[in-house]
C-alpha cells in the first residue's frame, strides 16, 4: 500500500474522499493534516473548534497533525511551514498527499508544485467528479454534516447550522455549487460510515464576520456567516 497522509478539513469533501480511499485500499493513511488558527484554535476558514477536530480523528483512529497558522501570515511564511511539515512526513516514509479537491485547477497546481519540492506526490481521488452526484452519494451513504460557514453574498443566515440533506440541496441558490467547491460554504461531518461512533455536537451561535477594513474597496467576498458548533 502507498504510504500517505490526508489533508483533512473536517468537512464533507474530505470525509467522502477518505471513505473512497479506505474502500479502495490503495493507500495507507498514516496521518491527517489540518490547518488551524493559532489565535482561535479553530479550523482555518471553517471556524470549527479544535476539540471537534480531535473528536473526528479519534473516531477515525488516524493520528492528527495540525499546522498552527499565526494571524496575518503571508504566503512565504505559510509555504515554509508547509515545507517543514512535508519534510517531516517524507522522512517518515510518507510519499503521497491526498486531497478532496474537485475542480480548482490553480489550487491543484499550487499543491503539486509545493509538494514536488520535497518529493511528495499529490493524489486527488474525486477530481472532476460531478459535484451534484458527489453530494447526493454523500447523503445516501449516511454521512451527517452541518454547514458551519457560508459566503454572505450568496447565502443567508438560514443556511449556517443546516444539516446537509436533500432539503438543503433543493434550497441552494442556483449560483452555488452543490459541494461549495468555489468556497461558497464549508461543513463539519459528525457521523457517517468512516466513524466508529457518532460525534455528539450541537448548533450554537450564528454570527456575521466581515474581513473588509473600513472604507476598503475589494474585489473579493469579505463577509461570511458562521455557526459555532459545541460538543454535546
Amino acid at each position: 500500500m502507498i504510504q500517505s497522509f490526508f489533508n483533512w478539513s473536517g468537512g464533507k469533501d474530505s470525509s467522502f474522499t477518505l471513505y473512497k480511499v479506505l474502500q479502495e485500499g490503495k493507500y495507507e493513511v498514516k496521518a491527517l493534516l489540518t490547518n488551524i488558527s493559532e489565535e482561535y484554535e479553530r479550523i482555518s476558514m471553517h471556524g470549527v473548534r479544535k476539540e471537534l477536530l480531535v473528536a473526528q480523528a479519534q473516531q477515525l483512529n488516524i493520528p492528527l497533525h495540525t499546522l498552527a497558522l499565526p494571524k496575518g501570515i503571508d504566503m512565504e511564511a505559510y509555504g515554509k511551514l508547509v515545507n517543514d511539515k512535508m519534510t517531516v512526513f517524507k522522512q517518515a516514509g510518507i510519499d503521497t498527499a491526498i486531497f478532496g479537491d474537485i475542480f480548482l485547477e490553480d489550487l491543484r497546481k499550487y499543491r503539486e508544485d509545493q509538494l514536488a519540492k520535497v518529493g511528495i506526490k499529490a493524489a486527488f481521488p474525486i477530481w472532476k467528479k460531478d459535484t451534484r452526484e458527489l453530494v447526493e452519494e454523500f447523503i445516501e451513504l449516511g454521512f451527517k454534516a452541518y454547514v458551519v460557514c457560508c459566503n454572505a453574498r450568496l447565502m443567508g443566515k438560514e443556511f449556517v447550522g443546516c444539516l446537509i440533506d436533500e432539503d438543503f440541496l433543493a434550497n441552494l441558490p442556483k449560483e452555488v455549487d452543490p459541494c461549495g467547491e468555489n468556497g461558497e460554504f464549508h461543513s463539519y461531518v459528525f457521523d457517517g460510515p468512516i466513524f466508529k461512533e457518532k460525534i455528539q455536537v450541537k448548533v450554537g451561535e450564528k454570527i456575521l464576520r466581515s474581513y473588509k477594513k473600513k472604507d476598503e474597496e475589494t474585489n473579493w467576498d469579505s463577509e461570511y456567516w458562521y455557526c459555532d458548533l459545541v460538543a454535546g
